[in-house]
């Protein structure tokens, strides 16, 4: 049986509603009574239709708030459009024939009162989407007033509109004075809003209605209230329509005119919080050729490293061809451009270099343009002032905001150009020697430092890291002449082929003995039962992918005497990690972490600096002799590419793993393989999830040619022998993780459900992941998941193109406040703010969230809100807390086609969806607006199983507009990507770290 969404059987609830009125049934309010009705002639009105059973319609009438239902008695709550009919009518001069049935010519058969009901159904149904389309296009007629009816208030409207705002959650009562300023009576005849809102109360004295209409008199002034119930912050909008006509003869067309009321509710905190000024969009100046200057040379930090590695495979520099502004340009305007077709097909191994260095390419054009955003002058700064370091007196000192958050990426060894305010012809570059919260400090040629004064002002120009983007472009050159064919492309076993013994294992960790899918993955990758092909961990949220990866580790060490294992991860905290679990059992001695020169010793961890290469301030690079005695080597997986550089012979490494696989590049992925790897004898582990976040991508040409999905999620989805085949997948490639070791079962159901076939099983601790099914602000007890429904404002403020909510702030902070206070009170476990995160998509309201944590603190004199982390998905990636609170910020849907198109904010990424809904153990916080959410599948799923659960809380979604996706399609027209003018989308409005782990 296929099950009916819940729009479709409102419809199908309001059709039988409009039937009622067209045989004047509609006061019948007899639950049994109107099934009987629904069962013995609405449903079966035309033959062959299977309308759903009245219970389900009046589930969807429920909880859509179109009706209203004590016990037994239904009472159907107004309509969308029902006070336009007779106008439409009118000016239409429709009137809809009777259905005849049966009948051999017209006429032959008179229609049967269910008969006109049945065409009254379908005539409103047609006259309803043509109203309100015009409702839509011809806004001015509506609110207009006309015929000498004026409709005003005693606060000042808009346009035809009224906005309020109400400080704190109470109640606001507004006055509507509806006067007769013409020469003749005219009859008020009915007022309704638009959609129903429970939220909204109407009176009036006379309780106007069609059947006790008021005559308004010339002058006369007659009174209606609306009282708003303010029971949750945030925007209250209601579109009211009055109803008059001339006179009471039923020939006479009515007229109408709309009023709309928005009601703003907030606290003290959102008015903190509130844009600091209009929001202004940054006007890229055109691109005018640089006219010619020199640049003085700054001095590079002493002592960075001491390199004994002598370099053998050259890295060029791969600088963007001339050809590229014409490729960009025929990407945009769809023209011909020999490299468009490359691009545009599917990747193959012929081409694979080729096409990769041609995304390479675009990729850092686009970086290029974003590195731009932090140059100062800009819109918030016209210039900069540096200072002396007062420990050396040959550095300056840059303040950089951000640059403890990689926005922009500066690391030691990196440079940047300066030049004082007006002087022009000469730049000079300053290399920076460390890195601080807010600044760096920088080492200029002492032709600057002789003439520098204190207070002097600057620009500044921040410069792309391409020794990142070169070391890909290597790998992906060296892929083809290391013949990676095999492994990048893996062909499916032949019938013939024998399966590989499996080995019987003591394992280290032993909790993997209860686990069957995490031991048979150890198993086969001991065995090498996939080689040559890759073999995957695929590992969903929670299930121990990087302890299933570090087991096989320890086995193959252990077991394999001449085995060489290189161990990488895209980023140096998931590498740090790796080695961390790695030491628990192989002796230190064996164990070499390569950190690059640019890592900041402070960042290293005190555990790991004994077996790393970080000797005082110094990071050390052995001869490759020395290297190729070790028997694990962990990197990053771009620092990879300096074994390349030193020689390291292809072949060496027994065994390639890579942990959060499906969060790199392809090319990133390939730096520990291409010139390294043996494609024949050698083993490659990939590990990860390709249903949560792939890699950061800035150019939204390399996104829409593939750049973006990396090789863990390609190899999974194009090439079989990773494929399920009869409901299972073959163990001699593909191992997928089930048991969850992280979160609650109702916390992980939904994700379960829409990303992995429902074969995840719930196996965290019981006492850990229950810890909070008591909480006393749970709208039900035992279910640990609330979405909170808030109807609040995406803005903007400034030049920032950055969205926030503030009414989902408010809504934060105080489960913020509701949680430490309930620290270890009422059986409840004890809670920090390090056990609390906030995730959120844009990078202002990550701001704005961190500004009321401050506030909150002081108020109510919490410790340590500091430690409370706030971030993107992308920080959290990874990542675990107790409880997880998430903002989706998305208020309004006029953005939503362009987040989907730039893979942007919550609503329509299911990947960012995945991530942040699974990064909780024991409590689960959804803040967002329902009906924005709605338009997505996903979160239609999601806040469906809220309610369906009871954690549901926040104000009741308004009347539906199936038409919402319909109405994006204008969507782009004023979006321009144009690389050479142009930030990327995903720059302006998440301002995403830049990634620096070399």
């Amino acid at each position: 049986m296929v099950k009916m969404r819940r729009s479709v059987l409102c419809q199908i609830g309001i059709d039988f509603f409009e039937y009622l009125k067209e045989s004047d049934r509609e006061s019948i309010t007899d639950r049994i009574e109107l099934r009987d009705i629904y069962n013995t002639e609405f449903r079966s009105r035309n033959a062959g239709t299977k309308d759903p059973n009245f219970g389900s319609v009046l589930y969807a009438l429920k909880m859509s708030n179109k009706v209203t239902r004590r016990k037994d008695n239904i009472r159907f709550n107004p309509t969308v459009t029902a006070i336009f009919l007779d106008q439409w009518h009118s000016e239409n001069r429709c009137r809809p024939e009777p259905v005849q049935r049966g009948a051999a010519s017209p006429g032959a058969v008179q229609a049967t009162p269910a008969d006109q009901a049945e065409t009254g159904v379908r005539a409103r149904r047609k006259l309803a989407s043509l109203l309100m389309t015009r409702l839509r296009t011809d806004r001015d007629h509506f609110i207009s007033d006309k015929n000498g009816i004026c409709i005003y208030s005693d606060h000042q409207f808009e346009n035809g509109k009224l906005c309020l705002r109400v400080e704190g959650t109470r109640e606001c009562l507004v006055s509507l004075k509806v006067k007769n300023t013409g020469a003749i009576p005219v009859y008020f005849t009915y007022y309704t809003p638009l959609h129903w809102l429970r939220d909204f109360i109407l009176k009036d004295e006379r309780n106007v209605t069609k059947k006790n209409p008021l005559c308004l008199q010339p002058g006369d002034v007659y009174e209606v209230q609306v009282k708003i119930c303010c029971r949750f912050v945030g925007f209250y909008p209601a579109t009211l329509a009055f109803e008059f006509k001339s006179d009471l003869q039923p020939s006479t067309a009515a007229f109408h005119i709309l009023r709309y009321i928005e009601a703003h509710c907030i606290t003290a905190l959102g008015l903190e919080l509130a844009p600091e000024a209009p929001y202004k969009p940054r006007s890229l100046p055109p691109w005018t050729p640089e006219a010619n200057y020199t640049i003085v040379d700054g001095q590079p930090p002493e002592g960075l490293s001491v390199r004994k590695l002598v370099s053998v495979v050259r890295l060029q520099s791969y600088k963007i061809p001339a050809y590229m502004s014409q490729l960009i340009q025929a990407l945009q305007h769809s023209t011909y451009h020999d490299k468009r077709a490359l691009l545009g097909g599917s990747l193959c191994w012929e081409k694979y270099t080729e096409k990769f260095q041609l995304l390479l390419y675009l990729e850092e054009q686009q970086m290029e343009v974003d590195i731009k955003r932090y140059n100062i002058p800009n819109s918030d700064k016209e210039d900069v002032v540096m200072s002396r370091d007062p420990n050396n007196k040959k550095l300056l000192i840059l303040e950089v905001p951000g640059v403890s958050e990689n926005r922009p990426s500066v690391l030691r060894g990196d440079s940047l150009l300066v030049h004082p305010v007006g002087e022009k012809g000469v730049k000079y570059r300053g290399y920076v020697h460390s890195v601080q919260l807010d600044s760096v400090k920088l080492g200029f040629a002492s032709k600057l430092l002789d003439f520098f004064l204190d207070g002097m002002k600057f620009n500044v120009e921040f410069t792309v890291n391409r020794l990142v983007v070169c070391i890909q472009h290597r790998a992906a050159e060296l892929a083809a002449k290391s013949r990676l064919r095999a492994v990048l492309f893996p062909a499916p076993p032949s019938e013939s082929s024998q399966h590989a013994e499996l080995p019987r294992l003591s394992l280290f960790d032993r909790k993997l003995e209860r686990n069957p899918e995490q031991y048979r993955a150890v198993q086969h990758i001991v065995a090498g039962s996939s080689k040559p092909a890759p073999y995957l961990v695929f590992g969903p949220p929670g299930t121990g992918k990087t302890v299933t990866v570090v087991e096989a580790i320890k086995q193959i060490e252990k077991t394999q005497a001449g085995c060489r294992i290189l161990a990488c991860a895209p980023s140096n905290s998931a590498a740090d990690l790796l080695c961390k679990k790695i030491l628990d059992h192989v002796d230190e001695r064996k164990v070499y972490r390569m950190y690059a020169s640019s890592r900041d010793p402070n960042c290293v961890p005190e555990e790991l600096k004994a077996c790393s290469n970080l000797v005082g301030e110094c990071y050390l690079y052995p001869a490759v002799e020395t290297l190729m005695e070790y028997r694990v080597m962990v990197t990053t997986l771009l620092t990879a590419g300096r074994l390349v550089t030193g020689g390291v012979p292809a072949g060496h490494f027994t065994h390639v793993f890579v942990d959060e696989a499906g969060h790199a590049v392809e090319t990133e992925c390939l730096v520990p393989l291409a010139g390294l790897l043996d494609a024949e004898s050698g083993q490659v582990v990939l590990a990860g999830d390709p249903k949560q976040l792939g890699p950061i991508l800035r150019s939204p040409f390399a996104l829409q040619h593939g750049m973006g999905v990396s090789l863990l999620e390609r190899l999974m989805t194009d090439f079989s022998l990773y494929q399920k085949v009869d409901g299972a997948v073959d163990n001699r490639f593909v191992t997928k993780l089930l048991q969850n070791y992280r979160s609650h079962p109702a916390i992980l159901k939904i994700p379960n459900e829409l990303f992995y076939d429902n074969e995840l099983q719930y196996c965290a601790d019981e006492m850990l992941r229950s810890s909070y099914c008591g909480w006393e602000h749970l709208k039900k007890r035992g279910f640990p998941v609330i979405f909170h429904g808030v109807t609040g404002i995406d803005a903007r403020e400034k030049s920032s193109p950055s969205f926030f909510n503030v009414a989902e702030v408010e809504v934060l902070m105080d489960y913020v406040r509701k949680l430490l206070e309930t620290d270890g009170k009422k059986g409840l476990a004890t809670i920090s703010p390090r056990d609390i995160g906030i995730i959120a998509p844009y990078r202002k309201q990550v701001q704005k969230i961190r500004k009321a944590l401050t506030k909150v603190e002081k108020d109510f004199k919490f410790k340590d809100t500091k430690y409370l982390k706030v971030g993107s998905v992308e920080e959290f990636q990874g990542q675990e807390r107790r409880v997880i609170l998430v903002s989706t910020v998305r208020s309004s849907p006029d953005y939503l086609e362009m987040d989907k198109k730039f893979h942007l904010g919550f609503v329509k990424n299911e990947k960012r969806f995945n991530v942040a809904v699974t990064r909780a153990k024991a409590l689960l916080i959804v803040v967002g607006n329902p009906r924005v959410l709605n338009t997505d599948a996903t979160w239609a799923r999601f806040i469906q199983y809220c309610r369906d659960e009871g954690g549901y809380d926040g104000p009741e979604q308004v009347e539906e507009e199936k038409d919402v996706v319909e109405r994006l399609a204008a969507l782009f027209t004023d979006i321009d990507i144009r690389v050479e003018t142009a930030e990327s989308a995903v720059q302006q409005h998440l301002d995403p770290e830049w990634r620096s782990d070399l």
